[in-house]
C-alpha cells in the first residue's frame, strides 16, 4: 500500500481506557493503517476528517486526490501531544508561546514558520504550517499510539459541506478509504479556529 511501512504499538493505554471498548480497539486498527500508508477518516471536535501519515508522500498524494485539494495549499497536522511539535516550536518567542499555550489542547489551529522541517506537500506554498494539539479523545489517542503528528482535514471533496457525521464520509467516498470510525464528533458547530503565531491575529474564526 505505501512505500514507507512502520510497526505501530497502542502504547498509551490511558488513552485507551478512556475510550468505549469498541472505539478503543479500533485505534490500535487505525493507527496500523496510518503506519501502512493509510488513508483513514475520523472524527475531531467539530467535522470529521481524513488523516494519513504527513511523512508519506504517496499517502498525501492520495488523500489529496481524494479531496480534489491542491497541493500548494497545505494541509493541517494534528496530535494529541504537544511535545510532537516542539521542533516546530522552539524558534517561537516566550510571548508566542504563551499564547499558544493558553488554547492548547483545543479547537486552535496555529500557523508557525517552519524554517523547511517539514515536507513541501504538507506546507505547501506556505512559509508557515499549521499546527493543532487536539482534545478530542479519539483522535488525540490515534496520534498518540501512532507516534507523532497525522494529517487532518476535513473530510468532503473540494465545493463540498464537511462531513459531520459517518453516513456522510461514506456516501462522499464510499470504499475508497482504508478505515472509517472512533465514535463521534466532539459537536462543536464550526471547524476550528486558525491563528497566526507571529501576530496572533484570528485568520478563521471558530
Amino acid at each position: 500500500m505505501s512505500e514507507k511501512a512502520k510497526p505501530v504499538a497502542v502504547g498509551d493505554q490511558t488513552s485507551l481506557h478512556s475510550l468505549p471498548p469498541s472505539v478503543g480497539f479500533s485505534l490500535a486498527s487505525a493507527a496500523r493503517i496510518l503506519a501502512a500508508g493509510g488513508v483513514i477518516a475520523h472524527p475531531t471536535e467539530s467535522v470529521w476528517g481524513l488523516a494519513c501519515d504527513p511523512n508519506n508522500r504517496d499517502a498525501v498524494a492520495r488523500l489529496l486526490r481524494l479531496k480534489n485539494r491542491p497541493m500548494e495549499k497545505g494541509l493541517i497536522l494534528v496530535s494529541g501531544n504537544a511535545g510532537h511539535f516542539s521542533g516546530l516550536l522552539h524558534n517561537l518567542s516566550g510571548d508566542q508561546r504563551a499564547r499558544i499555550d493558553a488554547t492548547w489542547p483545543g479547537p486552535v489551529t496555529w500557523l508557525v514558520p517552519h524554517f523547511d522541517q517539514v515536507p513541501s506537500w504538507i506546507s505547501g506554498v506556505h512559509h508557515s504550517v499549521a499546527l493543532r494539539h487536539t482534545n478530542h479523545p479519539f483522535t488525540a489517542a490515534l496520534s498518540r499510539a501512532f507516534g507523532g503528528p497525522i494529517v487532518s482535514t476535513s473530510a468532503n471533496p473540494g465545493g463540498c459541506q464537511p462531513a459531520r457525521h459517518k453516513f456522510q464520509v461514506l456516501r462522499y467516498f464510499g470504499n475508497a478509504l482504508d478505515f472509517v470510525g472512533g465514535g463521534n464528533t466532539g459537536g462543536r458547530a464550526s471547524p476550528s479556529e486558525i491563528r497566526d503565531a507571529a501576530s496572533g491575529r484570528v485568520l478563521r474564526a471558530g
